[in-house]
């Protein structure tokens, strides 16, 4: 046994939810929540897991940071001929999952994912810093490379061609996703894991709220 870790348990008293003090709207209660995390000792409350199904029925799962929560859906950027990217090209449906430890919270969304505009993925490209252009330009993502060395040369092919512009032109296989949600479920650790979970369903076009065990 490479790990005995039966008695690692934490118990949950940071709170509790009940259906009636949720928002009516799911995306206002993660608002709230999520506003709740970056004010508290979370680092990095916009990291999620993505998951998504490959071309060959495989889960793939790994974290993204969400860059945007507007009245349609959860965006996130990434090269569209990464791994994720290829996935989402065959399987558009995916689930995202944020915990925050310091609340003892956990959302999950599910939904399906549709590219955001041209326009959208070019703005945000162009508002990250120099080095991250680079970055996002000079890595095949997901592919098989020999070394390193062949990132960082063409890191410098880059830094040298675009020595004296402020920032780089958008490469066409990178930009962001929008996840169209249809479910979102509120998770709150309670003590002897009597957890309280709600769960909000998109239904003929209207949310509707209900409470699932734990």
């Amino acid at each position: 046994m490479l790990l005995d870790i039966k008695d690692l348990r934490e118990d949950y008293n940071q709170g509790n939810l009940e259906l009636a003090d949720t928002a009516v709207h799911p995306f206002d209660q993660f608002h709230l929540w999520f506003k709740a995390a970056r004010q508290s000792e979370v680092r990095e409350p916009n990291a999620m897991t993505l998951a998504t199904i490959s071309a060959t029925g495989r889960p793939k799962a790994r974290i993204v940071l969400l860059k945007q929560l507007d009245e349609q859906g959860l965006v996130f950027f990434t090269n569209y001929d990464s791994q994720k990217g290829k996935d989402l090209a065959v399987h558009p449906a995916a689930a995202l999952v944020f915990f925050w430890d310091a609340q003892q919270r956990q959302v999950r969304v599910e939904g399906t994912v549709v590219k955001i505009s041209p326009e959208e993925s070019t703005a945000y490209y162009q508002s990250r810093p120099k080095g991250s252009q680079i970055g996002a330009a000079a890595s095949p993502q997901s592919e098989v490379i020999p070394d390193r060395e062949v990132l960082e040369n063409a890191v410098r092919q880059l830094e040298t061609r675009h020595a004296n512009e402020e920032q780089l032109p958008r490469p066409a296989n990178w930009g962001g996703y929008r996840l169209l949600p249809d479910t979102f479920e509120f998770w709150q650790g309670r003590s002897s894991r009597l957890h309280d979970r709600i769960r909000y369903r998109l239904v003929n076009g209207e949310w509707t709220r209900e409470r699932l065990a734990p």
